[in-house]
């Protein structure tokens, strides 16, 4: 039976060198699940696999895309999807890891077939935010889909712009498409949560955030600042280097506010993960458990 590993947890528990031995042992390929590990420019702010990571053994979706290519959750499916029919010719078990939560649910559930918005509806509504801001498009998505209205984060403002962007596009409710029934694989899947003590995982993060300091984030992240309004880098680590960069924060301030911002979303990440009642959840370092689990789930394990 095809095998669809999927080994998920919140930002710096560990999940890429464990990865990377699961992926040896089993003697397969690692497809990412990282949203901003797909934008080439941007390996030492996304802790992408590194050249010699990436030579251990192969990976797919990791640094396919340039900035200003947009990509979403649905399309990310279709690929995934399509990319496993390929590799499961060859392989019979194959490893998805990382920590975007949309995207793993994308693979694992399907999501709703949602129209594809248009550049020029994209466009529109994207310039109204700029000028009028998120409270009179909240107000617009009361009236026009008050049912998503009710349960969206208002403060979150590519949600609440993306349930606009379907109504002025089809006519019809952001919620009419909505129908949350998860679709049926042709693959078995096997979720491997990883987690640690809090206090451990933001030393890690904290230590992380330093490295990619020491690796370069200052000047990578000045080389990608005439995109910064792109959704590719509206995400932490970039966010915070800019206003280091427009002379607003001092580099620590920057660094302060890149670790506090990074634990924030390590605890969104673990709420969401904690909902799947699928998940069996290990300590990183317990790779014998996580073998023996694999093992008994008929994945063939060989000695490392």
């Amino acid at each position: 039976m095809h095998t669809l590993v999927v080994l998920i947890g919140p930002t710096g528990v560990g999940k890429t060198e464990l990865s990377l031995r699961l992926a040896e042992r089993l003697k397969t390929c690692i497809i990412s699940a990282d949203s901003r590990q797909l934008y080439a420019d941007l390996p030492i702010g996304t802790a992408a696999p590194t050249a010699d990571q990436l030579a251990r053994v192969r990976h797919y979706l990791v640094g396919t895309l340039k900035l200003t290519d947009y990509y979403s959750a649905a399309r990310y499916e279709e690929e995934v999807i399509k990319l496993l029919e390929t590799l499961f010719q060859t392989n019979d078990t194959v490893i998805l890891t990382g920590g975007s939560m949309m995207y793993i649910d994308a693979v694992c559930k399907g999501i709703d077939d949602i129209p594809t918005v248009d550049e020029e509806t994209r466009s529109m509504l994207l310039e109204r935010y700029e000028t009028e801001g998120l409270e009179v498009l909240c107000n617009e998505l009361r009236l026009m889909d008050p049912d998503y209205y009710r349960i969206v984060d208002q403060k979150n403002h590519k949600r609440v712009i993306h349930a606009l962007e379907i109504c002025y596009m089809t006519g019809r409710t952001y919620t009419s498409f909505r129908t949350n029934q998860p679709k049926e694989r042709p693959f078995r899947i096997l979720k491997i949560g990883l987690t640690r003590p809090r206090e451990e995982l933001y030393e890690r993060i904290n230590q992380r955030v330093v490295q990619m300091i020491e690796q370069g984030l200052v000047e990578e992240a000045r080389q990608v600042m005439p995109h910064r309004s792109l959704n590719s880098l509206n995400t932490v680590g970039y966010k915070e280097m800019f206003r280091y960069l427009d002379g607003e924060w001092t580099l620590d301030m920057a660094i302060d506010k890149i670790q506090q911002n990074t634990r924030i979303y390590s605890r969104k990440q673990m709420t969401w993960f904690k909902r799947d009642k699928e998940i069996r959840w290990f300590h990183p370092d317990d790779e014998t458990a996580i073998a023996d689990y694999l093992t008994v789930n008929k994945c063939i394990i060989h000695l490392p």
